[in-house]
């Protein structure tokens, strides 16, 4: 779901997306519910706009959306974990369960980088036994900072009992997002908390807001009836809040449903548990397991499922991080004191429903080691990616084999990648090339992301026109090449045009020559100072503080 035209004073969505992807009639779409396991249809993959417009963001090879023809090689990427993981870990005595399990990370939750206060900030799910005496494992929310993203404490607060715990609801899974888009700063933060009712023990959405995230309101919606393991996102693409649903279906009962709306309190209201007899007006189902997903090695018999579905826009798409159940079922995790199976792969949007997956090796994956702080059940984290310098910041929860009881003691990890990473498109020691579709802008300056630091390695870009002729003065021998440049950020420029003004209102295509390194993205910058006008994930030292990469005045 990259770029939807979205005006923000009206949160009017119109039909033809800012990266020119035409929405259909009906949406969101409805599809049945497949028999078995299957890949999402992705259809903007199979039919692309005549023309892509490339104004907001960063443009991500993370599919062949932008793709005319090639013949480089097509590489997804891992992060590298932190070798002081785990950076945040139960060391609490009121983060443990009356049975003394401990718990210290996110359940979805959120950590971001909020500009305004220059910190990081994490909200995480702790073992509430101090409180809730009532079940083995009960949970509340804890709140803990960093100054680096690495080093956290948990600050004293004045909400329970001069501890970091700032809401003491008994819960499961939460959404706590940092509003960067929000006009009232009481509602700036927002959480979805997934809370068990009291009066039936059933899961439901609760809505509250902060001005600071540490003091919440009461709640100002609730849902029906959920499952566990329910989130939510904001695309700001099209301005609406989407909540992530477990669903059941006879392919997994781990399958997801969705949720949309521009307001947050009537998304939250409109949800509920829902059946597959009955059409709902707002909820519809979403996607099951893929076919491809991987099966636990050592319980292959075990279907996989999707266990949650986390998103976040970045640059000029919308992240999807999948946690992929691979078992065994609970009663087999007891039995053997073991962990279930849980890792963190990635897909992409550009319409915010449909996302594909490039890859199905884990992105952040188990560790089966004595003692590793992620043995198993790893969950993805809301708020993901921050940037930091020129590097993405992932977090993602985990748990370690401990003897107290078999589904505890979690802790949080931090694994970094280099900014846009997730994709490069490759080529060898033979010179490969890259053509794009017709391209539109508004934008002056060209720039990519790209490792051209080997030995013989180079990078140029020729601008063909919409009919794929080269256009005289931005032809192959004239662009200046990159050599021996390791850039997140790095201007393309030609002898007699260091820009594309010339070009302006002129559908294009550009051609890129690639030797012995790596591209990762290139966008058209309205700043010699090359900000794509891109969202910031959950934003990042230097920033803005309105989630958008421009100039800071």
């Amino acid at each position: 779901m990259l770029a939807f035209c979205f005006n923000a004073a009206t949160q009017a969505q119109t039909k033809i997306s800012a990266n020119g992807i035409e929405l259909p009639a009906q949406w969101p779409p409805r599809y049945e519910v497949p028999a078995k396991a299957q890949d999402m249809p992705v259809p903007y993959l199979q039919k692309k706009p005549d023309v892509i417009p490339v104004n907001v963001g960063r443009q991500l090879f993370v599919d062949n959306f932008l793709i005319s023809e090639t013949n480089l090689e097509q590489v997804a990427h891992q992060p590298n974990f932190y070798e002081g993981n785990p950076v945040l870990q139960p060391d609490k005595e009121w983060e443990k369960t009356i049975e003394g399990a401990p718990y210290a990370s996110p359940f979805s939750d959120g950590i971001w980088y909020d500009e305004k206060d220059k910190k990081y900030k994490m909200w995480y799910l702790a073992g509430a036994g101090s409180i809730h005496k009532q079940d083995k494992q009960t949970f509340y929310t804890g709140y803990a900072e960093s100054e680096d993203g690495k080093h956290w404490t948990k600050p004293v607060l004045d909400i329970y009992e001069q501890t970091n715990i700032v809401d003491t609801c008994n819960r499961d899974a939460a959404t706590i997002w940092l509003d960067k888009f929000e006009k009232d700063p009481a509602k700036r933060y927002k959480m979805f908390n997934v809370e068990r009712r009291p009066t039936d023990r059933r899961w439901q959405f609760v809505l509250k807001y902060s001005a600071d995230g540490i003091h919440w309101s009461d709640g100002v919606a609730q849902s029906g009836d959920l499952y566990d393991r329910s989130s939510a996102f904001y695309n700001p693409f099209r301005g609406v809040w989407a909540l992530s649903m477990r669903y059941g279906t006879p392919v997994s009962s781990r399958s997801r449903s969705y949720l949309e709306n521009a307001d947050p309190e009537l998304a939250v209201s409109f949800a509920h548990r829902t059946n597959r007899t009955t059409a709902d007006k707002n909820i519809v189902f979403w996607f099951t397991p893929s076919d491809k997903e991987p099966r636990h090695p050592k319980f292959p018999e075990v279907d996989p499922g999707i266990y949650n579905f986390d998103a976040i826009a970045y640059e000029s798409i919308m992240l999807g991080m999948y946690s992929v159940w691979q078992g065994p079922e609970n009663n087999v995790c007891a039995e053997h004191g073991i962990q279930k199976k849980n890792e963190v792969f990635l897909g992409y949007s550009r319409d915010g429903f449909h996302f594909s997956r490039q890859s199905f090796k884990p992105f952040m994956g188990v560790n089966e080691t004595e003692g590793a702080w992620n043995w198993g059940n790893m969950q993805s984290i809301n708020g993901v990616p921050l940037i930091v310098g020129d590097s993405l910041y992932f977090y993602s929860s985990g748990r370690r084999l401990n003897k107290i009881m078999w589904d505890s003691y979690t802790s949080t990890g931090l694994a970094t990648l280099r900014r846009d990473g997730f994709v490069s498109m490759r080529a060898g020691k033979e010179e490969g090339f890259l053509t794009t579709e017709k391209l539109s802008f508004d934008g002056k300056y060209l720039f990519v992301n790209a490792d051209v630091k080997n030995k013989k390695a180079s990078l140029v870009v020729e601008v063909l026109d919409e009919n794929g002729n080269p256009i005289e003065g931005f032809i192959q021998k004239e662009c200046v090449a990159l050599k021996k440049v390791d850039s997140t950020k790095q201007q393309i420029v030609w002898k007699n045009n260091k820009d594309l003004s010339s070009l302006a209102g002129k559908n294009i295509r550009l051609k890129f020559y690639v030797k012995n390194a790596d591209l990762y993205a290139f966008w058209i910058s309205p700043w010699e100072s090359g900000e794509s006008r891109g969202y910031t994930g959950g934003g990042g030292p230097g920033l803005s503080a309105d989630g958008i990469d421009k100039p800071i005045k």
